[in-house]
Parts: structure tokens; C-alpha cells; sequence
């Protein structure tokens, strides 16, 4: 293969970059999630590529990279996103026991279904396996509820904020260390309550870097802050996420501190600036990642396993036994609706995140990763269902019991 001219990288990554925001338009006018047609247009490229003898190797190194940063960015956008109120509480408690249980519910259930399909295999990595399988991608569910009603949009973003916040440290409790300890279960219970009490400090100190800078440079200052914490919070086995989100949340709901002497620091003026900056900044980041993120992925997607009968079998029991357990769930907890809710149980960004960084002592061999790219597309097809199909008629919204 000959030399890849500078131009030619400059005009494939701007190309990709205006075709990702068509895409963004593409989904307003029709509900088809943007995520799956930068997916198509990865699997596109990588067939013309391979039709072409032309071949790209992408190093897992820069998915992982590229996969991190975007997780930071999403869960900053999803605390920056969410309003906490009086009125929302039983709203917020109801989306945090969704997706608490479901994750819990759907882990199980996906080792299970695991353990009995590859026999011989440790129950615990059956498990480790089965947990990013188990959460709710936000970086494919936040884009993707922009017409739904406030209730319902704000129900799903809580949902799976949680869930990715919960599915994460889960994932890493149990890829930690060689094996699970009573001490292991007692840091990771106070290793939460630690990262909440860093938070009030992280969150002050970013909040008088932004607002006392003089100097003009504030986004790249912030990103970096940003990647310091969460990899030092990793370092130390804090779940550093929990961070990023109460950052997030605090500057988002400043109004809710009444502190006197904290308004004499930070006035509303000052904070209202910096979170309209940080929404700005983080809506962007947001966009390219998941922009070079899934198409990446999408090119690196071998579409040989869907004449995999083994895979498609098994795809399949994983995803009915997911859209079985939220059906159940839901059905408990929102009698009133079920639509579109149960249909959007996308899987993404996190889930391919965690499945390359599973350790090596816990891989299992005969699992065929065909399998994580059909349940992928498979929940993705299905979130594109609900959305094409849902009306928000006036009965769901007047039916609500958190309306008033």
C-alpha cells in the first residue's frame, strides 16, 4: 500500500465529521438512531477497503483511548443534563432502581445463559463477560430521545447514566484482583463513599479554576483535569466516574446551594457561564468521539459471524432474555406505558470498552466475539423500532403519575 498523503487524512477526517452531523440531522427528521448509520458507515468503508486490498489496522490502543475520553465526556453531558428538583425525586429514584436492578437482573441472567451454553467455564468470568453486556449505552440513548415527551426523556437519560456509572464499577470490582475477598467487598463499598466526599473538593476546585482564569484557555485546561481525575481516581480504585457525574450535577443544579459564603465565591452570573462552557464543550467532544468511535468499530466488524449459526443463537438468547427481564421490570414499576421505554436497550461504547479490557486470566476462549457485535446491533435495531414506532399521545402524558 502506497503512502497516505496528509490531504487525504484531512479530507477523510472532515468528511467523516460533516457526515456524522448529516446523520444527526438524518435522526431529527426520522428517528433512525445516528449511531447505527455510523456504524453502517464503518462496516461500508471496511468492505470497500478489503474489496480495494486496502487495509487499515486500527491498534486496540487507540479504540481504548479514544473509547475513555468519549466515556468521561458522556458521563460529564449526562450530569450536565440532569435537573434535580422536589418534583423529580420519585422520578430519579424510580430510574436508579431500573437500572440497578435490571443490570443486576440481566448480569445474572446473561452468565447463565453463558455457563450453560459454554460448559467448563468459571461462573466468574461467565460473569465478567456478562456484565458489559448488561448496561445501557448513554453515549447511543442520549441522542436518541430528543422527541420524546420531558418525562419519559428525562426517566431514560437518568436510566442509563445510572446504569453506566453502576455497570463500570461493578465490571471493575470483579476484574481487579485474582479473587474476591471480604476486604474487596468492604473497599468497594467505602471506596464509593470516599469518591463522594472527593467530589465536593473536586467539583470547588474546578469550579474556581474555571471562573477565576484570566487566561483564554479553558477548554483543553478542563479536558485534561478532567482525564487527571479519572485516571487518578483509577489508580487509587476509586470509582472516579461517580466524580464526574456529581460535577456535573452540582453545576447544573447550583441554585439548589443556599450556603451564603458559597455564593460570595461562586455567584449564579459566574457559575450559569461556566456551565453553558462546559455544555458547549462537552456536546462537541461528545459528537467527534462518538463519531470516530463507532465508525472505527464499525470498520473493524467482521460480518462472517452472521453465517454463524452458533453466534446468532446465542445473540438472539441474550437479547430476548434482556427485552424479557426490562418487560418484566417495567411492566412492575410503569403500569401506565411500556413504549417506548422497554425497546431502548441499546448497547454501545461502554460495552465494547469493557469487553477489550476484560484481563486475560478471565477471557474465555470459545466465546466468539460475534457475538458482542450482534447483540450491538441487534438492541440498536431494537431502540430504532421504539423510536420509529412511538407517538407521544397526549393519554401517556396525562396518564403519568408524576405529572401534575
Amino acid at each position: 500500500m502506497g503512502q497516505v498523503s496528509v490531504y487525504t487524512v484531512l479530507f477523510a477526517f472532515c468528511g467523516l465529521i460533516i457526515l456524522s452531523y448529516l446523520f444527526s440531522v438524518i435522526n431529527r427528521a426520522t428517528r433512525i438512531p445516528s449511531v447505527l448509520l455510523l456504524l453502517a458507515t464503518g462496516i461500508l468503508l471496511g468492505y470497500i477497503s478489503s474489496l480495494f486490498g486496502v487495509v487499515f489496522e486500527v491498534p486496540g490502543a487507540v479504540i481504548e483511548f479514544v473509547g475513555t475520553v468519549g466515556l468521561i465526556m458522556i458521563v460529564l453531558e449526562a450530569g450536565l443534563d440532569l435537573e434535580i428538583t422536589r418534583q423529580k425525586l420519585p422520578l430519579i429514584r424510580s430510574s436508579f432502581f431500573s437500572a440497578l436492578v435490571i443490570f443486576i437482573v440481566s448480569a445474572l441472567l446473561v452468565a447463565g445463559i453463558l455457563y450453560w451454553w459454554i460448559p467448563e467455564t468459571p461462573l466468574i468470568n461467565c460473569l465478567v463477560y456478562a456484565i458489559p453486556l448488561s448496561i445501557v449505552s448513554s453515549a447511543i440513548v442520549l441522542p436518541s430521545v430528543h422527541h420524546l415527551s420531558a418525562e419519559k426523556k428525562e426517566f431514560l437519560i437518568y436510566e442509563a447514566s445510572f446504569s453506566d456509572v453502576i455497570g463500570i464499577m461493578v465490571f471493575n470490582f470483579f476484574t481487579a484482583n485474582g479473587s474476591i475477598t471480604g476486604k474487596d467487598v468492604l473497599w468497594f463499598g467505602s471506596s464509593i463513599i470516599v469518591a463522594l466526599v472527593l467530589s465536593v473538593g473536586v467539583c470547588f476546585m474546578l469550579m474556581l479554576l474555571l471562573i477565576n482564569n484570566r487566561i483564554n484557555i479553558k477548554f483543553f485546561l478542563t479536558f485534561a483535569v478532567l482525564i487527571v481525575i479519572y485516571v487518578g481516581g483509577k489508580l487509587m480504585g476509586l470509582p472516579s466516574l461517580i466524580t464526574i457525574l456529581m460535577f456535573g450535577l452540582v453545576v447544573n443544579n447550583w441554585e439548589l446551594l443556599k450556603w451564603r459564603p458559597l455564593k460570595q465565591y461562586f455567584s449564579d452570573e459566574s457559575v450559569d457561564n461556566v456551565r453553558e462552557f462546559l455544555i458547549s464543550i462537552t456536546a462537541e467532544s461528545s459528537f467527534l468521539i462518538r463519531t470516530f468511535f463507532f465508525v472505527i468499530f464499525g470498520y473493524n466488524i467482521n460480518l462472517v459471524f452472521m453465517q454463524d449459526q452458533n453466534v446468532l443463537l446465542l445473540g438472539t438468547l441474550i437479547v430476548a432474555g434482556l427485552l424479557t427481564l426490562r418487560f418484566v421490570y417495567l411492566r412492575i414499576l410503569h403500569k401506565y406505558s411500556l413504549m417506548p421505554e422497554l425497546l431502548y436497550i441499546p448497547r454501545g461504547l461502554i460495552t465494547i470498552l469493557l469487553f477489550y479490557k476484560i484481563p486475560d486470566r478471565l477471557r474465555i476462549e470459545a466465546f466468539d466475539e460475534g457475538v458482542l457485535f450482534f447483540v450491538i446491533l441487534a438492541t440498536g435495531l431494537i431502540m430504532m423500532l421504539g423510536a420509529l414506532l412511538y407517538r407521544d399521545r397526549p393519554l401517556d402524558i396525562a396518564d403519568s403519575p408524576n405529572v401534575s
